[in-house]
């Protein structure tokens, strides 16, 4: 769908309104609205009748690989609005509804063959956190508490699109950063009641989670810039004594690159291995080098994702803090790891 196809008081391309980091809740009674940190794709979703363009947070189209949502915001949302949200995948997963980042990141591929099977097999669903327009109206200058209410009128079904839960309560804000974790979110977001909403601006605040862990350094990759190391893969050890790969620690300087490098190629073991194809770029070379599992590192990250202990991985990129030349690596198994509370999706959103 084109931009140009939408007739509204806010009209993509738009920059959604950004989150700073930090380390604990604000606990300000009545300054802060409080609700769970979604952790999907950021979407502005711009309907205008049977029109709807649906934006990521960087300005692209999202609509061609979610189809059936299109067809879900049309039926479900006011005909004539700007909506703030996140596209996530809710799958059943231990007798409970949980948030799928695996199911979601697979539905970014170009096949249109393969969007249409992943919609009807893993289909999407739209969880609304903010109003930007209703009608003819713009609501960028109306505090959230406002934007809130304008946002709850209008989500009018709430089968395939939501309205995330808010408290005002600043002990229960902070209750929900781990009770929630269990669902498959990933922080808490807290906003100004009487703030504006601000265009790529960093005006609310995010609160994730800082966990630490132990883990054997099995390989690595080559920096592309062909010079010291680009990432470091990480494993754990199961209950079966097999070292299971868990994700890579990256984003190093220069130096630390080849310092790195230095450590770990004397432990080299055989030659390059391919590694899994990137979601995010076909291009990216994957292959990776085995090193002999006798080095420990301790890395600090933010949460895990998997159907089962044994079968969990870092979310996301984590940082490398320092070696533990103190720890032996049969010691770094997942029972040091997080294990959150078994929630249900639908306990976070409003009922």
């Amino acid at each position: 769908m084109s931009v140009d196809s939408v007739d509204l008081p806010v009209l993509p391309p738009l920059e959604p309104m950004l989150a700073k980091a930090q380390a604990k809740v604000p606990d300000d009674a009545g300054v802060w609205s409080y609700e769970p940190k979604w952790d999907g794709f950021r979407a502005l979703v711009f309907r205008d009748g049977h029109d709807v363009v649906l934006q990521s947070r960087n300005g692209k189209d999202l609509g061609r690989y979610f189809p059936e949502l299109l067809d879900a915001l049309r039926e479900e949302t006011s005909a004539r609005c700007v909506l703030d949200g996140e596209i996530v995948v809710p799958r059943e997963i231990g007798g409970r509804i949980r948030l799928d980042w695996e199911s979601l990141s697979q539905r970014v591929h170009p096949a249109a063959s393969r969007v249409k099977m992943l919609a009807e097999q893993t289909p999407s669903h739209f969880i609304g956190f903010d109003a930007l327009a209703i009608g003819d109206r713009s609501l960028l200058d109306e505090p959230f508490r406002v934007r809130r209410q304008a946002l709850a009128e209008a989500v009018t079904e709430k089968q395939w699109c939501h309205v995330t839960r808010t408290t005002e309560d600043p002990e229960l804000g902070a209750q929900w950063l781990n009770t929630f974790e269990g669902a498959g979110l990933d922080g808490v977001i807290a906003k100004k009641l009487d703030g504006p909403y601000v265009p790529g601006k960093r005006e609310m605040v995010k609160v994730k989670h800082a966990r630490d862990a132990d883990c054997v350094a099995i390989g690595y990759r080559i920096h592309k810039s062909g010079e010291g190391i680009g990432s470091i893969l990480l494993g754990l050890y199961r209950d079966d004594g097999e070292l299971q790969m868990v994700g890579g620690a990256a984003s190093f300087t220069a130096k630390d690159r080849l310092k790195l490098l230095a450590d770990l190629e004397p432990l080299r073991e055989g030659d390059e291995r391919d590694g899994e194809p990137s979601r995010w770029n076909s291009a990216a070379d994957k292959r990776w080098i085995p090193v002999r599992p006798e080095k420990v590192c301790e890395v600090a990250y933010d949460q895990m994702e998997g159907n089962t202990v044994h079968g969990q991985r870092f979310r996301h990129a984590v940082k490398f803090v320092r070696w533990r030349p103190d720890r032996e690596p049969r010691s770094c198994t997942f029972d040091q790891l997080d294990v959150p509370l078994n929630y249900d999706l639908y306990d976070v959103l409003e009922s």
